[in-house]
């Protein structure tokens, strides 16, 4: 049996700014940000599921003292005892994609509370709504087991490349120098049933692209966009708004195009690998140096010029081969772990 969320819940959305958090806070802060921040007081005191209703659209469950953004919805059961809000949560993590979907708005998408109540939901009675979520906790911890593998894993490289590349030798260069970076689109163009993906901020995430949620557009926006922006197999690509950073190295010849990525070319006789490249934009230097800057309120970004001026030691071609061989097998382990 499924049954419209709406009725089986009551849903409001917070009250505060953003700016509310405090650093030192006693309670968690719900924003649109995966991360709760902290605040000194709070406003709210039991359980629910929270869903971010801008930006990076996701899923969080909590019960207790908490306070929370003016676009956070909160969610929780009517009390008619029909709903285990931890099944719900479990739902809302896989539903996201939908919502995403369902999302309006030009640079900052967004939901509505219809989108919310709306929802329909398969209904079992509360014991094997209990009985799922002991399974799916199973699952999680699994699944938590393996991000700790990869996180670690991700850390050898990141330790790695301070090894190698932290002695500040070679010529001091401008990555826009070095490197062709540019972005994609900052138009709109109109989205159809079929077509071509374009690709934006929350398209990239988890090191890939994930095609699935991205709108369409027609050949003609994406001859267009592709005439200064085209994106090639080794390319660099990382989101500029919203999530900023987390850059990926394109491996696939998909067709697609950009808007609002930062996009970073090599020549085939470069004297700079992607390898390192993508390395460096994940490291603290570039955190310190450009991610430190970003602009805006709930909604972050950082300018394609303060990419391009990013200042860092040339190492020798060499160096970054062997570099790049070191990641290529840490890349090994890691695809063995999400088996």
């Amino acid at each position: 049996m499924k049954v419209k969320l709406g009725e089986l819940t009551k849903i409001r959305t917070g009250k505060l700014d953003a700016n509310a958090a405090s650093d030192d806070g006693t309670y968690p802060f719900f924003t649109c940000s995966k991360e709760p921040l902290r605040i000194s007081t709070y406003s709210y005191d039991c359980e629910c599921v929270l869903v971010a209703g801008n930006g990076d659209l996701n899923v969080k469950y909590y019960n207790g003292k908490f306070d929370a953004y003016q676009r956070t919805y909160i969610v929780e059961s009517n009390g008619d005892g029909r709903l285990h809000l931890p099944y719900l949560y479990h739902f809302m993590t896989r539903y996201i994609q939908e919502l995403r979907k369902l999302s309006i708005g030009g640079v900052i998408k967004y939901i509505k509370l219809g989108n919310l109540t709306d929802a329909e939901i398969s209904l079992p009675d509360i014991k094997e709504q209990k009985t799922a979520c002991k399974k799916l906790e199973k699952i999680k911890n699994i699944i938590d087991k393996k991000e700790s593998q990869l996180f670690y894993l991700d850390n050898l490289i990141k330790a790695r490349f301070v090894e190698m590349f932290d002695d500040n030798f070679g010529e001091i260069v401008e990555l826009g120098n070095v490197c062709d970076v540019r972005d994609g689109t900052h138009d709109s163009p109109k989205y159809h049933n079929a077509g071509y993906p374009l690709v934006t901020s929350k398209n990239i995430c988890d090191g890939k692209i994930d095609f699935s949620t991205c709108n369409l557009i027609q050949k003609e926006d994406y001859v267009k966009i592709n005439k200064r922006s085209k994106v090639d197999v080794g390319d660099v690509l990382m989101p500029m708004i919203g999530t900023v950073g987390n850059p990926i190295i394109v491996n696939t010849d998909k067709e697609f195009a950009i808007k609002n990525v930062a996009l970073i070319k090599f020549k085939d006789d470069s004297v700079i690998l992607n390898t390192f490249i993508k390395t460096l934009l994940e490291s603290d230097y570039f955190g310190r140096a450009v991610l430190s800057k970003t602009k805006g309120g709930t909604q972050k970004f950082i300018s394609l010029g303060d990419i391009r001026k990013l200042e860092f030691n040339l190492p020798p071609i060499e160096l970054q081969h062997r570099f790049a061989t070191f990641v290529a097998q840490i890349d090994k382990s890691k695809f063995a772990a999400k088996q």
